[in-house]
């Protein structure tokens, strides 16, 4: 496993990445309304990025073909842009996205209520937002990268919900996806030590049922297995000699 360690001007440029990624997400919550499409959603994350000098990460990784990951109530991520899927007053809207500054990524995820969502839905969003922070209490130089694991497995265990395990966070910088894998749910070995000028994209992806997920003949778009409502919360952390620093913050939380 090769984990990079970014140098102070690396991380300058990692946390400029993280800054404009922020706004993004600040701008596209704006935008979140019933009857808006998805594939509209793309199209202003789109344009944002590239009016920030910046370039969509996501854009053409691996053949996905929009800036935005989409993901409506039981998809869990890389739900794909559409003309004809429109959003409804009631739905949850999981934006996944990111973006290259001078050769630096950025990667952050928010699940957004539409009007007015169901209590089930709300504590849906909020366990998975806070499960993220439980995580990075323990995202500190000198603890164990599972240390983030197993408190966001445990919060969210409190709760009954499934924690997807098909998939996970990972290490991020001048690639989008870098060692290490960051699982979600619980760990039996302690995994690397975390060491200053680490950045990791940690990501919790939530099921209000089980944790079991499916594909789509799309090949992209991963659903929950039960059709149960989804969530997902991420964002670019860099670890530092004190408390760890969230690069893609915004100003919506």
């Amino acid at each position: 496993m090769a984990i990079t360690i970014k140098s102070p001007r690396e991380i300058e440029l990692m946390r400029e990445a993280g800054r404009l990624l922020g706004q993004v997400h600040d701008e596209l919550a704006g935008i979140i309304r019933p009857g808006i499409s998805t594939k509209e959603i793309d199209r202003v994350c789109e344009e944002i990025i590239r009016s920030y000098g910046c370039t969509p990460n996501f854009l053409h990784y691996q053949g996905y073909p929009a800036s935005v990951c989409v993901s409506v109530n039981e998809e869990v991520v890389h739900g794909i842009p559409r003309e004809n899927r429109i959003i409804q007053e009631g739905d949850i809207v999981s934006l996944d996205t990111g973006l290259i500054y001078q050769g630096y990524h950025s990667d952050a995820a928010r699940t957004h209520a539409v009007g007015e969502i169901s209590p089930a839905a709300r504590q849906l969003i909020e366990v998975t937002r806070q499960s993220f922070y439980e995580g990075i209490k323990m995202a500190r130089a000198g603890r164990h990268l599972h240390d983030i694991s197993n408190a966001i497995a445990a919060y969210v265990n409190s709760y009954g919900y499934g924690i997807v395990e098909a998939l996970v966070g990972h290490g991020i910088g001048t690639r989008l996806h870098e060692d290490p894998q960051i699982p979600n749910f619980s760990q039996r070995r302690r995994g690397v030590k975390l060491r200053p000028g680490m950045t990791l994209a940690i990501e919790p992806m939530i099921n209000m049922g089980t944790g079991d997920v499916d594909w789509l003949d799309d090949d992209w778009t991963v659903v929950s297995a039960d059709d149960s409502l989804s969530a997902h919360y991420e964002n670019t952390v860099l670890i530092t000699e004190g408390e760890p620093e969230i690069l893609t913050m915004g100003k919506i939380p």
